[in-house]
Order: C-alpha cells, then structure tokens, then sequence
C-alpha cells in the first residue's frame, strides 16, 4: 500500500466537503471524496415524482456571495454554470383568519404590506425589528458567521459598540420572549419567531439573537434553474474539472489513527487508503464510531441535544382553481399553525404536533407563474429527532396536511399518500448517528453558538466539515464551513511532513455513521 504524503481524503459529498475539495484542487492538492449514496450534496438530493424530480433537501439558497466566492476561488463564476432566479416574493404567509402577506428584499415595501395587513403600529414594529436584527446581522457577521473559530471578544467588542442590539444579547431571553416585546401584532411573532426552525431551533427555547436569521432571507432568496440538487450536481462537476475525484457509492468504515494522527481510511469493501489529512464532511455525532480512538471525538455537549427534525412530503399534484386558486402560491409559502404555543411547546416536550404550520415550496413557480398540468411540491412540518433507542411512534391525531390546507381554501389532486412521506426515522435511516436531526446540535440556548464542534479536532490531520460545525446549519453556511477545513488543510504543518506511518489497522464498523442500509424511500430537508 503506498502513501502520498500529499493526497487527502473527504468524507462525504455535502456542501461542506465539496466546498472544501472544490478549494483544494483549486489549490493543487490532490483530492478524493468518498461518498456512500449514489448522489452528491447529501441532504440536497432529489427525489421522483410523475413530473420530474423533486427537491427533497434544501429549497432555500440565502447569502450568495459565499458561493460566488466559491466559483471564483476555482477560477470561474456562478453565471458560467448556474442560472439563479432571485425571487420576487421571498415568502408567502397565509393564517386561517383569512388574512395573507408577501414579504420581499425590499424593507419598505415590506413595511408598507405589514402596515397594510395588520395596521400602522405594526409596520411601526416591523420598522423597528428590521434595523435592529440588520444591525444585529452586521455585527454578527465577521466576528462570529465569517470565522473558523467563533470570537467572543469580537461579538463582545461589536455589541458594545452598538447598544441598540444589547437587549437582543440578555442571557436567558428567548427569541420568543423578545418577539413578544418588540412586534404588538401576534401574526408578525409567529411569523418571525418561525426563523429559529430554519436552523433547527424552537422559537420558546431559541435565543433572541436567532432574530438575525431573517436577515440573511431579507437579503435575497434565488431558486437555482433545474432545482436546489442541480446545485451539488455542478459543484461535483466543477471538482472534477479540478482534477479531483468524487466516488459515489463508497462508505467509510473507520478512521484510521496512529498516536494521535490520522493515518487513512478503512471502506466498506475492506480496502485501505492511506492519507495524512482527512476531512469529515458528516454529523459530529457520527464520529465516534468512526474513530478508532472515540476520546479524541467531539465531546457529548458539542453534538447533544439534537435540533429539531421534520416530516417531508415531496410530490406531484395539482392545485383546483377552487378555492385560493391555482395562483395562491409562490416558489415559498407558509400556512401557520393556529397557535404557536399548540406548535412548539408539543417539540419541546419532543412530541409531534397534531396541526403544525405547514411550509410548502412550488419548485416550479421560480418566475412565480403556476404552471400548466401536474407541478412539484415539498412539504416540510416541523418534528422532534428521533430518542436513542426508541422507535417512532407517530401522532394519533396527526392531520394530512391536505387536510389543512384545506381548510385554508388550498386543493391539490392527487392526494399524496404515505410512499411520499418521509419521517424523521428515516432520516436517521439516511443519516445514521443524526437521530433524524437536520441541523446537528440545537442551536437553542445562549452557549450553542460557542458549542458547535469547529474545524479543528484533537486528532492531528482531521478536521470538520458540513452544517453540523460551525458557523451552523443552511446551504451558504455549509459552503462556509468547506472554506474553513480546506484553509486549515493547507496551513497545517502535517503538509510538510513527509514521513510515511508506520502501519494501518483497523476494522470495519457495522455501527458506523457511514455503513448503513439507506432507506428504498431518499428524502431530505
């Protein structure tokens, strides 16, 4: 078996190993991703359906200058690939008291709709929530989202120099809490309280500074012309343009170590690589059962409790012009719950709601025009990971959300029956270690940020990767975190070191957070 002092090895094709190889091959360095699905982009994946594939993962691309950063590190741009659609309305908000509201890039517009709907004092409100949650956006950007390693002194420093964001930084205050004070309108609370979930959180339990997530929406929504996956599809393109290699269908069974430092790899098949620089690109909780020395793995705080889950309905169908009619979507649209309380104190207590809010994205509304005949839909309702060594159980009383929307006016044919669901069981089925959690450790609680599992381990040569490290969940900041591993590859003196290891052991693990049978029925969030 031979040693190349200079090769590395990925685990995992997500968007934080692809982001990561894509940077070193750009480098020089010579890259191989090891993938065990039969895609690239993990959780970004697809799905069939009787009108073409549907995303079933990520529908959301925010922050785009992290990805042009991305293409222009490989000498190339975004527009030479990828054709982005910036939408026009960034969301659409339906309540059951009949009352409906479009929130777009543009604040004043915004504030003007908000004032329209539900009167001056809210727009007043929203006015206010808007500057802050900016200025709360823009402190915490450098110091804390654009970093490796999270600066407390930084985010300190930024805060104090801006006192108008300190009541957002009380220790102890949730983001729910905080909504209560600043919006008087029970619609906009809901409303934004809802961002907490897009990493994971719950809006009772979240802190307030989670209030910035809706910023970086605010900023722009693009929907990627042939889906979300067609995204990961051309990252993979653009590694092997590169010179690096991605092999799909090829798990890894074990981390190889020696006295503290990365050694190789040990695949399903039996056979070994050798390599002195490994980045995983999977769960933090996987770890440890990959490693053949689980002390050196992320500590229990880093990876526990989970964040929240979800039950994922991706389909075909078409809307009556009933009702809402056929023109009462956009690309995103939400249908809330009746109560946010009815919602999130159920996942807290790690129940599944009965009625939860219902988010639902048209992928086929990009130029927010309803298409003709049968067009795409994913559904995804909010729902607790899975417990250790329990099996799910799922809500009695749980309502189709056809059901529901319904009752909002909303008619869709055919009906998508059970095959079309995907649960947060088999979401650990895909991703096993997760528990069925899709954004890694819950960002609920003053000391999550700091928590986070960052690109460096205690074991020399191996580092992190993906929505589970710092800076967190969501597609730019996956990207992010990719660039932090592959900068941390290229500074680390192991580079220079030429020696060989001594030897290879190791094992296949059958717990492993890699081999795993994947479910027939691949779905994501």
């Amino acid at each position: 078996m031979s040693f190349d002092n200079h090769s590395i090895a990925i685990i995992g094709a997500g968007m934080g190993g692809l982001a990561a190889a894509i940077r070193l091959a750009a480098a020089g360095r010579d890259v191989t991703v090891y993938e065990a699905h039969g895609w690239p982009g993990g959780k970004m994946r697809t799905v069939p359906s009787d009108a073409g594939p549907v995303d079933a993962g990520p529908t959301v691309l925010t922050l785009r200058d992290v990805l042009d950063d991305l293409f222009a590190a490989a000498g190339t741009a975004t527009q030479d690939h990828l054709t982005l659609n910036a939408l026009p309305v960034l969301a659409r908000h339906y309540w059951a008291d009949g009352t409906k509201l479009d929130l777009t890039h543009d604040a004043g517009q915004n504030a003007d709709a908000i004032t329209q709907a539900f009167g001056a004092r809210a727009g007043h409100d929203f006015a206010r929530f808007s500057a802050e949650t900016r200025s709360l956006f823009d402190a915490f950007d450098a110091p804390i989202m654009r970093r490796a390693t999270p600066s407390v002194l930084g985010a300190a420093r930024a805060a104090l120099a801006n006192p108008k964001i300190l009541p957002w930084l009380v220790p102890g205050r949730s983001l729910h809490s905080m909504l209560n004070a600043r919006l008087s309108d029970p619609h906009l609370r809901q409303l934004f309280g809802r961002y907490a979930t897009y990493v994971g959180g719950n809006p009772l339990l979240a802190p307030a500074v989670l209030g910035l997530v809706w910023q970086a929406e605010a900023a722009g929504v693009w929907a990627v012309k042939g889906g979300m996956a067609r995204l990961a599809q051309t990252l993979a393109e653009c590694l092997e343009r590169l010179g690096g290699r991605l092999r799909l269908h090829t798990p890894v069974a074990r981390i190889l170590t020696e006295k503290g430092r990365a050694t190789g790899l040990h695949l399903a098949d039996g056979s070994e690589i050798a390599c002195r620089q490994i980045i995983f690109n999977g769960d933090p909780a996987a770890l440890p059962y990959l490693l053949d020395t689980p002390p050196k793995a992320p500590k229990p705080r880093q990876t526990r409790p989970r964040s929240l889950s979800a039950r994922v309905w991706t389909f075909a169908a078409k809307v009556a012009p009933t009702g809402l009619g056929r023109d009462a979507l956009a690309y995103h649209t939400l249908f809330f719950a009746d109560d946010t309380d009815a919602e999130f104190s159920p996942l807290a207590q790690g129940q599944t709601p009965p009625d939860p809010t219902i988010y639902v994205c048209a992928q086929d509304r990009a130029q927010g025009v309803a298409p003709d005949g049968a067009e795409r839909f994913q559904f995804i309702l909010n729902a607790p990971a899975t417990r250790t060594g329990t099996p799910e159980t799922e809500v009695s009383c749980q309502t189709h959300p056809c059901d529901r929307l319904a009752r909002f006016g909303l008619h869709l044919t055919p009906r998508p029956g059970p095959d079309s669901l995907t649960t947060p069981a088999m979401f650990a089925g895909l991703f096993p270690r997760s528990q069925g959690a899709l954004y890694g450790l819950s960002p609920n609680g003053a000391q999550a940020t700091f928590l986070r599992p960052t690109v460096r381990t205690r074991v020399k040569g191996l580092y992190l990767a993906g929505g589970g490290v710092h800076p967190g969940a969501g597609v730019p900041m996956a990207l992010m975190s990719g660039g932090h591993a592959a900068a941390a590859v290229l500074s680390d003196p192991i580079s220079a070191d030429r020696s060989a290891p001594t030897g290879m052991r190791g094992g296949m693990s059958t717990g492993s957070a890699i081999v795993a049978p994947v479910p027939s029925r691949s779905s994501g969030s």
